[in-house]
């Protein structure tokens, strides 16, 4: 198959030194995606073990495309530059080590063509499941799903899931804060919260990595999951003052470096 002109989705695959670990991923999810697309793996080094990987992949399938994250180190960066690279009106993130189930990245993608500001992969509404994976990060990420849901009425009750698709509009208008770890997922759903854009969900089931290393780090990225979480409770926004918010913040962590 070759490269779509004009990709109806552009998968964003943040990945760190996978290497032969991706292919089988790679594989499901050019047997499951239908729609026109472009695959973008983004690592942060040019000597990054998926490198060579994706090359070699890339020479049978013209929709693959390696990218060198030029934002900084961290998953949070890597999925800023794919998105910003994508060329199609909806992104769907998705991870390097096969968790998430590629049969739904052209539901996410439709649901963005339909309107929807941000469309996640819940595991936490009926008919959606996680199996496997640290009880405790479970157990938290299930807890605050829920409770955005409920109170925060958020538009889906699992707002910290990474296996989302975004409208690309969407986030080059309202931006992204986020950079260090994966709380992006929370972030854009408390925006769309905020400026009362819509947000919706399907079931799906998460499978722990059977193959390599998780890269995830619950002690370090907690926080920054945290403040997203508060945020997502606050009254309507605009965008020029959602934009004003971003800029007295960024301003207050400048002030203290």
């Amino acid at each position: 198959m070759t490269l779509a002109p004009n990709p109806k989705v552009s998968v964003i695959i943040p990945a760190y030194n996978e290497g032969e670990h991706i292919v089988p991923v790679l594989d499901r999810l050019f047997e499951a995606v239908t729609l026109p697309c472009e695959v973008l793996v983004v690592v942060d080094r040019s000597d990054d073990l998926t490198v060579p990987v994706i090359e070699h992949y890339a020479e049978r399938e013209p929709r693959l495309k390696i990218l060198v994250n030029a934002y900084g180190r961290g998953p949070a960066n890597a999925i800023r530059y794919g998105i910003d690279n994508a060329k199609s009106p909806a992104a769907v993130v998705t991870m390097a080590d096969g968790c998430d189930d590629p049969l739904q990245i052209d539901d996410l993608a439709r649901l963005v063509e339909r309107g929807v500001a941000v469309a996640a992969a819940s595991r936490y509404m009926a008919g959606g499941q996680q199996v496997g994976g640290p009880l405790l990060k479970g157990l938290m990420s299930g807890t605050a799903g829920r409770s955005l849901a409920w109170f925060a009425r958020i538009g889906t009750r699992d707002a910290t899931n990474s296996f989302k698709a975004y409208s690309t509009e969407f986030v080059r208008e309202v931006g992204i804060e986020s950079r260090d770890g994966f709380e992006i997922g929370i972030e854009l759903a408390a925006k769309a919260r905020r400026l009362r854009r819509p947000v919706a969900e399907i079931p799906t089931i998460w499978l722990d990595r059977t193959q390599g290393d998780s890269n995830f780090q619950l002690r370090k990225w907690l926080p920054k999951y945290l403040r997203w979480y508060r945020f997502a409770f606050g009254p309507p926004l605009t965008v020029e003052q959602l934009r004003a918010k971003n800029q007295e913040l960024n301003g207050r962590k400048r002030n203290h470096v």
